[in-house]
């Protein structure tokens, strides 16, 4: 299945069902009372989380979400059905963006949460809710109103306890291939992983945890340079980065000049995703020497006091248990402290605000740039993206 993680589609909502005139008319009341039911509610539309969805590929061919029209009321005081609301499946980690107003409707996070995304239209009234002390034989009805029609923009971004940052060709979807039961392609030239990929690790039989496999980035990426911020975003909803730096690059570059571009990068894109955990894991060390990985070792510990280094072979699988055992554990710390302490889970809450105030920025300025390429007088339009 194809991997799409940003859709344009236009949610509809029902328009209310008009009200009803009618008086009643039997054999024994030929001059009944008002007896007009009102119309039904428009039908809403609502997003559901889905966790076996992994792709918004499902909406790029159904760029209309349009849920039912009301009924109108009828005579006998009988009330219009309520429009059908349409219930759309997308998957865990949807942000959804009001398109126009550039205002962010809501996060479709957990399984089976519902966001209302467009609401229904209000019924209309019947001319016997019209009826009074003064006014017998009300002629009055209202009509439904129309239900909102929004023009979205539906981003996905991954949920994963460890997400796995570095250059192409680093051996990040090699790891996944190893650890996980995931299967991402794996080729010998730059940009093989084109979206990202997720895996289930279980290093033990009572706790698992979920990586993910990101394209690579290079030097300019938080610009939009090689596949640019697009799948930045995708690791603003990890709790842990994993920074694989490779020890003999092909293009014969600094491995640790590699390691302070990816990460420069990060700090240009989000100064609060750089505040994300990121340990290091040097890969494919089975083709230098025990003593280039100590050196190199000791090199990255000093730039980066206090992180910890590993070293790692997907081919002899050097290494590979105690990577794997060490971010269980930090897995499990980071769950058990949100859950134990108020303070940490409400830290998290704001930094998870930050980063996606960051991924709207960064869309808003890839928006002016093409609105001002494609606009004949250049001009410039002020708009800000706003979180509710």
């Amino acid at each position: 299945m194809k991997f799409v993680d940003e859709v344009t589609v236009s949610a509809i909502a029902g328009r209310g069902g008009d009200g009803c005139m009618s008086f009643l008319r039997r054999a024994n009341y030929a001059k009944g009372g008002p007896d007009g039911g009102n119309g039904g509610a428009g039908g809403s539309v609502f997003l559901i989380g889905d966790s076996s969805l992994n792709t918004l590929v499902d909406l790029r061919f159904q760029p209309q979400l349009k849920a039912q029209n009301g009924k109108a009321g009828s005579g006998s005081l009988k009330k219009g059905a309520n429009g059908q609301s349409l219930d759309v499946r997308v998957p865990c980690g949807t942000t959804v963006i009001d398109d126009e107003t550039l205002v962010v409707i809501g996060d479709v996070i957990g399984p089976n949460q519902r966001l209302r995304v467009a609401q229904g239209g209000s019924p209309g009234r019947g001319n016997a809710t019209f009826k009074s002390s003064t006014n017998r034989s009300p002629r009055q009805t209202t009509s439904g109103s129309d239900g909102e029609r929004r023009e979205l923009r539906l981003q996905l971004r991954v949920l994963a306890d460890v997400g796995l940052l570095g250059l192409p060709n680093a051996g990040k979807s090699t790891l996944l291939n190893v650890v996980s039961a995931s299967r991402p392609r794996i080729a010998d030239y730059p940009f093989t992983t084109l979206h990202p990929s997720l895996g289930v690790v279980k290093p033990r039989t009572d706790h698992s945890f979920v990586m993910a496999d990101v394209p690579g980035l290079i030097r300019g990426a938080s610009q939009g340079l090689g596949l640019g911020i697009r799948f930045l975003r995708h690791l603003t909803r990890t709790s842990i980065l994993l920074h694989l730096v490779e020890v003999l690059p092909t293009d014969e570059s600094d491995p640790i000049q590699n390691l302070q571009d990816v990460e420069t990068e990060l700090d240009l894109f989000s100064e609060e995703l750089s505040r994300t955990p990121i340990f290091t894991a040097l890969t494919k060390v089975d083709l230098v020497t025990q003593e280039k990985v100590e050196d190199l070792v000791e090199a990255i510990q000093k730039i980066r006091p206090g992180r910890p280094v590993f070293s790692i072979s997907a081919v002899t699988n050097a290494g590979i248990n105690g990577l794997i055992s060490f971010l269980a554990d930090q897995v499990s710390i980071a769950k058990q402290e949100l859950g134990d302490d108020d303070s940490v889970a409400r830290e998290a809450a704001e930094r998870r605000e930050a980063l996606a105030q960051a991924v709207l920025d960064r869309s808003l300025k890839e928006r002016r740039e093409l609105e001002d390429n494609s606009s004949p007088l250049g001009d410039k339009v002020d708009v800000v993206y706003r979180r509710n």
